[in-house]
C-alpha cells in the first residue's frame, strides 16, 4: 500500500493502516486506537529508529509498540536486514537513520527498573497501631507461658499512649475506635492472635523488631532532642497498672438500670483463678482451672428466644417466622447462629456488666438449642453427610438439650420411599445414639407454635432462679467439654453456662476449625464414614501424613494392594456395631488415600 511520500515512517505507518482497517471490518474495541496511532504517525515529520520510540506519540502505548517490534523483527529476517537497536530509539532521528538501518548493534532489552525498596512500617506516634504494638512490648518476648494479652487487657494497657480512645469513637457519626488498628498490624503480620474462645494478641517476630524501633526512637526523644514530642513511659514487664473503664456508648437510652438487683463478683471472688492458655493439649482434671463462677441473680436478665435468619418461608416471604412469633408474644432476636436453627440466651438487663466481671457481650447460652428440619432438607443432609457433620457439632457444643424439629411435609410418595428406610434410621439414631429430643410438626405454622411455648416455659423455668456463668478467660478449646463435664460429674444439678460469643467462637466452623478437625472432615467424604468412625481412625493415625505413610508401607504388588484396601478393617476389627468398618468402606478409604 503506498503512502504519500511525505510520511517519514511509511512502513510502520503501512503496518498501523491494515491493523486499522481489521480492526473496522471486525469492529474491534481498538478500531479508535489504531486511528490515533495512525493520525498522529502520518503527522509526524521525524523518522524513528526503533518502535520503542512510538511511545512519546499520541495513540500508541508499550503494547502497540511491542507488537510493532515484533512485526519490524519479522520483516528484517524476511528481507535479510539488521535489526534496529532500542538504542537508536533514544535518538531524534534527522533522516540519517532509517529502517534499513546502519546501526548494527544489538538487540538488546531496556535495564530493568530498580525496584525500590520497601521503607519499614512504623506506627505513627501515638496513634492506635503505636499504642498497641507498645502494650504488647511489655511482654517478655521469651518467656514462658501462654503467649499474648486478650483484648480488654491489651486495650488497657494500650489507651495510655494512644490519643485516641480504643472504646469510643473520636467521631460520633462513626464507629470505628482506635482498635480498628489492630487489622492493619495483623495484614501486615506484626501481630497475630491465638486461643478460643477468648482470643489473645501477640508480636510476631516483625513486630518485635517494629517495638525495638520505637523503644529506641523514644529513648533517644527523652534524652533531649529538639522538636521532638515527648514519649509515653514504656510500661514495665508484668506490670498492670489498675484498670480504668472507659465510657461505653449504647444505641438504647431508654431503660433505668440503677434499681436492677445483681450480685457483682468481687474481686476477692477471683482470687486463685488460673486460666489454661495450652491450647494444644486436651487436659485432665488435675489440669482444669479453679475458678468462681460469675452469678446472675434473679431477675437481672430476661430469657430470649435467638432465631437463624436463614430460617425462612420462602425467598419472597423472609419475615414470615419472626412476625408470626411476634402475635404469639415472643420477638425473637434475630442473627445469623454458628449451630442450630434456635437457642435460647439469658440477656441481661444491664448492658456491659457481664464484660466487667470476666465475660463478654450481655448474653448467656442456656442449654437448649433447635436443629429444625424440613423432610426434603433432612433427606439432603443424610445424601451429602450434613446429617452427621451437625450431629457431631452439636455434640462437641456441650449443650444438654438438643431437639430436633422435623417438620414432614407433604412430598412425593414415590421420591420419599427411596429415602423413607433412610429417614427412620435418622430418626432411630437421633433418639437412641445421640439422645437427642425428636419433635415432629406437620407445618412450619406448628413449628412456630412449639418455639413460641418452649420460649414462655423457659422464662419460666430460668428467669427465677440464679445463673451461673464459667469465666471466659478460663475457658479453651481444649478444656470447654471437660470443664461441663467435670462439673456435671460433680453435681448432677449444677448448671454452668458461658457467654454467647464464647459459645459461637466454639461452635464456630471456621475459628475452631484445627488440623484434626480438617482430617476428620477429610474422612467423612468417604461414603460410609461416620464421625464416630471418623474419629476411630484419627485415634490410630493421629494425622493425615501418618495415615498416607501407612499406605505407602503396605508394599508394592498385588500383596501390597490387598494389605491397603483392608489396612483399616483390619486395624479397627476390635470395634463392635456403628463404629465397626467393613471391608468394603475400608477399600474406598484405600482408594482414596492409599492409591489402591
Amino acid at each position: 500500500m503506498a503512502q504519500p511520500p511525505t510520511c517519514a515512517n511509511p512502513l510502520l505507518l503501512e503496518w498501523v493502516k491494515e491493523w486499522w482497517d481489521t480492526a473496522r471490518e471486525r469492529n474491534s474495541k481498538g478500531v479508535a486506537t489504531y486511528k490515533h496511532a495512525y493520525d498522529s504517525l502520518k503527522a509526524c515529520p521525524i523518522t524513528f529508529g526503533h518502535p520503542s520510540a512510538l511511545q512519546q506519540l499520541k495513540g500508541f502505548g508499550p503494547k502497540l509498540c511491542e507488537r510493532l517490534t515484533e512485526k519490524l523483527k519479522k520483516h528484517c529476517e524476511e528481507n535479510g536486514l539488521p535489526m534496529p537497536s532500542r538504542a537508536t530509539a533514544k535518538k531524534r532521528a534527522n533522516g540519517l537513520n532509517n529502517l534499513n538501518g546502519d546501526d548494527n548493534d544489538d538487540d538488546e532489552p531496556p535495564p530493568p527498573k530498580k525496584a525500590r525498596k520497601a521503607k519499614p512500617y512504623v506506627p505513627a506516634y501515638r496513634t492506635g497501631a503505636y499504642a498497641i504494638v507498645l502494650a504488647l512490648s511489655s511482654l517478655d518476648e521469651n518467656g514462658p507461658g501462654p503467649a499474648g494479652m486478650s483484648k480488654a487487657d491489651l486495650i488497657e494497657e494500650a489507651q495510655p499512649h494512644c490519643d485516641s480512645s480504643f472504646t469510643v469513637p473520636s467521631d460520633p457519626t462513626k464507629f470505628y475506635t482506635a482498635w480498628a488498628s489492630m487489622k492493619t498490624l495483623e495484614q501486615k503480620e506484626l501481630v497475630y492472635e491465638r486461643g478460643r474462645p477468648l482470643k489473645r494478641y501477640a508480636l510476631t517476630d516483625e513486630g518485635w523488631e517494629v517495638a525495638k524501633r520505637i523503644r529506641q526512637v523514644a529513648e533517644a526523644n527523652s534524652t533531649g532532642s529538639v522538636d521532638a514530642p515527648a514519649p509515653a513511659p514504656a510500661p514495665t514487664t508484668g506490670s498492670r497498672r489498675p484498670r480504668v473503664l472507659e465510657p461505653i456508648l449504647f444505641d438504647d437510652d431508654d431503660d433505668d438500670y440503677d434499681d436492677v438487683d445483681i450480685d457483682e463478683p468481687t474481686a476477692s471472688q477471683y482470687e486463685g483463678v488460673v486460666a489454661d492458655g495450652n491450647d494444644d493439649a486436651a487436659p485432665d482434671d488435675s489440669r482444669l482451672p479453679v475458678y468462681t463462677p460469675i452469678r446472675m441473680a434473679p431477675g437481672s436478665f430476661t430469657v430470649e428466644l435467638v432465631l437463624d435468619v436463614r430460617e425462612v418461608r420462602a425467598k419472597t416471604d423472609r419475615d414470615y417466622m419472626q412476625e408470626e412469633l411476634v402475635k404469639r408474644g415472643v420477638r425473637p432476636i434475630m442473627r445469623s447462629l454458628e449451630l442450630g436453627d434456635a437457642l435460647w440466651v439469658a440477656r441481661c438487663n444491664q448492658p456491659n456488666w457481664l464484660a466487667r466481671v470476666g465475660a463478654e457481650g450481655d448474653e448467656v447460652v442456656l442449654d437448649w438449642i433447635v436443629e429444625r428440619k424440613r423432610l426434603d432438607d433432612l433427606i439432603g443432609s443424610i445424601k451429602d453427610g450434613r446429617f452427621h457433620e451437625q450431629k457431631f457439632r452439636l455434640r462437641r457444643a456441650g449443650v444438654r438439650n438438643v431437639v430436633y424439629l422435623v417438620e414432614e411435609m407433604a412430598m412425593d410418595a414415590a421420591h420419599f420411599s427411596k429415602y423413607e428406610e433412610a429417614v427412620q434410621s435418622a430418626i432411630a439414631s437421633i433418639q437412641v445414639v445421640n439422645g437427642y429430643f425428636l419433635k415432629k410438626t406437620q407445618k412450619m405454622d406448628d413449628s412456630i407454635r412449639y418455639l413460641a411455648s418452649m420460649t414462655k416455659l423457659l422464662k419460666k423455668v430460668y428467669e427465677g432462679r440464679p445463673l451461673h456463668v464459667i469465666p471466659t478467660k478460663v475457658l479453651t478449646a481444649k478444656n470447654y467439654l471437660p470443664i461441663l463435664k467435670h462439673v456435671r460429674a460433680k453435681d448432677p444439678s449444677a448448671t454452668h453456662y458461658i457467654s454467647y460469643p464464647a459459645f459461637a467462637s466454639l461452635a464456630s466452623k471456621s475459628d475452631m476449625m484445627t488440623l484434626r478437625d480438617i482430617y476428620l472432615k477429610m474422612l467423612m467424604c468417604t461414603r460410609g464414614i461416620t464421625g464416630e468412625k471418623a474419629v476411630e481412625i484419627q485415634k490410630i493415625w493421629k494425622t493425615p501424613n501418618e495415615f498416607i505413610k501407612a499406605f505407602e508401607q503396605c508394599g508394592s504388588g498385588e500383596e501390597g494392594k490387598r494389605r491397603r484396601i483392608n489396612l483399616v478393617s483390619n486395624s479397627l476389627s476390635h470395634l463392635i456395631g456403628r463404629k465397626k468398618i467393613a471391608k468394603v468402606v475400608s477399600q474406598k478409604i484405600a482408594e482414596v488415600w492409599g492409591d489402591a
